[in-house]
C-alpha cells in the first residue's frame, strides 16, 4: 500500500524518465533507507540507475562516522556504487555566518551537485516525507511567510531534486521497516530542542495535534500543495506582466518601474511584482519582508518627489514617477567624473558602458540643413566628452538665455540617478551640446553651415 503511494507520487510529478540516473541520498535514518529501499523496487519500472550518496557532516565524531559505514554497508547489500564524503561544516558555519542548519543543507546541496555532475546523474531522490513538510509549514508560518514560503518542500525542483516519499508520513514509514527487521540509524542530534526544527517536531505539533486537530499533518501538507499551487499560477502570471512593467537591465543590476503604473494594479499584483523586480536585483527574497515590500509600495504612491530606503541587499530609489532597484553602493563617488578627448569622426563609449555617443561629419551641400547638429568650422578643435557637473549651464535651441542644467533636469523629470553620467559635449568648460537638451545655440548649425557634427547616442541594453 505504501509503496503504491509512493508510485502515485512519482507518476503524478513526472519524477522520473526511462533510464534516468538517480543519486539517492540516504544519511541512514529510517526515512531515507525507506528510500533507499522503495526505489530500489520501484527502478526496473523506469529502468532506473542508482546510486548512493552520503556525506558526514563532521559534527558528531564516531557516531556519524558509524552513519557513514552503516551506509555503505547498505550500498554493498543492494549492489549499488556509493559515493561517501565529510564536510566540516562547523568549519562553514563560521566562514558564512549561516546557522548549523543552514550551513549542513548548502553542503549537502553542495556535495550532491558535485556527484550529480561527476556521475551525470538525471535526478538526485531525498527521503522528505508529508511529516517533514508539515513541520516546514508550520515552522515558516511562525516565520511569517506568504505563500511562497508556505509552499514549503516541492516535489521537484529546477535543479534537479525529486521527494517520492513526500505523500507518505515518517510513523508509517518506521512501521513499515520495524515490521520486516530493517535497521537504521538514530541521529542524536534530532533530539536536540537546541534546534527549532526539532522543537516544532517533539513539542509543538504534539501538542496542536493533541489539544487541536489530530489531523494537522495532513491539512499542513494540503496547504503547501495549495501554496505550490497558487505559486505556479503566480508565477507564470507575474512573469508575464513583469516584460510589460519592469525595465531590466541585468548587466548593471538594475530593475526600474513606474509608480503610476505600480499604484494602478491591485494590491495583491503590485506585490508580487516588486518581489520579482527584488529577486531580479538581488538574485534571490533573502532577508526580505512583509515590511519591505509595503515600504516600497509607500513610496510608490507617495505624493510626486524622492524618496529612498535600503533593504537587506537592496537600495530602493524613487525620482518623479520612477522607482529603481539596485544592489547597495551602485551610486558611489568613485569613478563618478569622466572627461574624454574626441575627434569627428568617431565613437566613444562611455565609461560605465551604458551608451555610446557618435560623431559624424556631414557636407551641408545636398543635405538637409535641417539636421540638428553642431557647425563644425566652431567646434573643430578642443572637443570633449564629459558627464554633467553641478553648476553647469548653458543655452540651448530655444531658449531665451542661458539655463542651469539642473533646471532643464526637472523641467524634462529626469530620474536623479540618471543624471550623474549625462553626457555633454564641451569646448573649454563652454558646453556644446547635451543628451535630450541638443546643441547650444552659439555652436549649433544653421543654414549657412557648410559642415555640420551630427551627434547620436546610442543606449546599450543588456
Amino acid at each position: 500500500m505504501v509503496f503504491e503511494r509512493i508510485l502515485q507520487t512519482i507518476t503524478r510529478y513526472n519524477m522520473f524518465n526511462p533510464g534516468d540516473r538517480v543519486g539517492v541520498a540516504v544519511s541512514g535514518g529510517a526515512d531515507s533507507v525507506f528510500l533507499l529501499h522503495a526505489l530500489f523496487e520501484l527502478a526496473p519500472k523506469w529502468d532506473l540507475k542508482l546510486y548512493v550518496l552520503h556525506l558526514d557532516h563532521g559534527l558528531r565524531g564516531e557516531e556519524s562516522r558509524g552513519d557513514a559505514r552503516f551506509v555503505s554497508e547498505l550500498a554493498q547489500r543492494f549492489g549499488l556504487p556509493a559515493h561517501l564524503a565529510e564536510s566540516d561544516v562547523a568549519r562553514l558555519k563560521r566562514e558564512s555566518g549561516d546557522n548549523l542548519e543552514q550551513a549542513a543543507r548548502r553542503a549537502r546541496h553542495d556535495f550532491y551537485q558535485e556527484i550529480r555532475k561527476a556521475e551525470r546523474l538525471d535526478r538526485i531522490a531525498t527521503g522528505h516525507t508529508r511529516s517533514d513538510q508539515a513541520e516546514t509549514v508550520l515552522f515558516r508560518f511562525l516565520r511569517g511567510s506568504g505563500t511562497a514560503g508556505l509552499s514549503a518542500i516541492r516535489p521537484v525542483t529546477s535543479d534537479g531534486f525529486v521527494r517520492p516519499l513526500l505523500d507518505v508520513e515518517r510513523s508509517g514509514i518506521e512501521t513499515w521497516l520495524r515490521e520486516r527487521g530493517i535497521l537504521w540509524r538514530e541521529d542524536s542530534s534530532n533530539r536536540s530542542t537546541e534546534f527549532a526544527r526539532n522543537r516544532i517536531r517533539h513539542q509543538l505539533l504534539p501538542d496542536l495535534m493533541r489539544d487541536w486537530n489530530p489531523a494537522l499533518v495532513e491539512n499542513l501538507a494540503h496547504t503547501a500543495q495549495w501554496a505550490q499551487d497558487e505559486e505556479a499560477y503566480w508565477t507564470e502570471e507575474i512573469s508575464r506582466l513583469a516584460t510589460r512593467h519592469l525595465i531590466t537591465e541585468l548587466a548593471r543590476q538594475k530593475v526600474l518601474l513606474k509608480c503610476s503604473e505600480l499604484c494602478g494594479l491591485r494590491a495583491a499584483v503590485a506585490r508580487r511584482l516588486i518581489r520579482r523586480a527584488i529577486e531580479l536585483t538581488k538574485g534571490d527574497l533573502l532577508g526580505i519582508s512583509f515590511d519591505h515590500v509595503e515600504r516600497i509600495l509607500e513610496i510608490a504612491a507617495a505624493p510626486d518627489g524622492h524618496d529612498r530606503m535600503q533593504a537587506p541587499g537592496l537600495d530602493v530609489y524613487r525620482s518623479f514617477d520612477w522607482i529603481r532597484m539596485t544592489p547597495p553602493g551602485v551610486d558611489g563617488l568613485a569613478g563618478r567624473n569622466f572627461r574624454l578627448p574626441v575627434s569627428v569622426p568617431g565613437r566613444f563609449c562611455l565609461p560605465d558602458n551604458s551608451s555610446t555617443v557618435s560623431l559624424e561629419l556631414i557636407e551641408s551641400e545636398g543635405h538637409d540643413n535641417h539636421v540638428c547638429g553642431l557647425d563644425w568650422e566652431r567646434v573643430s578643435h578642443g572637443l570633449e566628452l564629459r558627464n554633467w557637473r553641478p553648476g553647469d549651464q548653458y543655452r540651448p535651441i530655444g531658449r531665451a538665455s542661458e539655463e542651469r542644467i539642473k533646471i532643464l533636469f526637472q523641467e524634462a523629470r529626469i530620474p536623479l540617478w540618471e543624471r550623474r553620467n549625462w553626457p555633454i559635449l564641451s569646448i573649454d568648460d563652454h558646453i556644446v551640446w547635451a543628451r535630450h537638451f541638443g546643441p547650444a545655440l552659439h555652436y549649433a548649425a544653421t543654414e549657412t553651415s557648410r559642415s555640420i557634427v551630427k551627434v547620436c547616442e546610442e543606449r546599450v541594453v543588456r
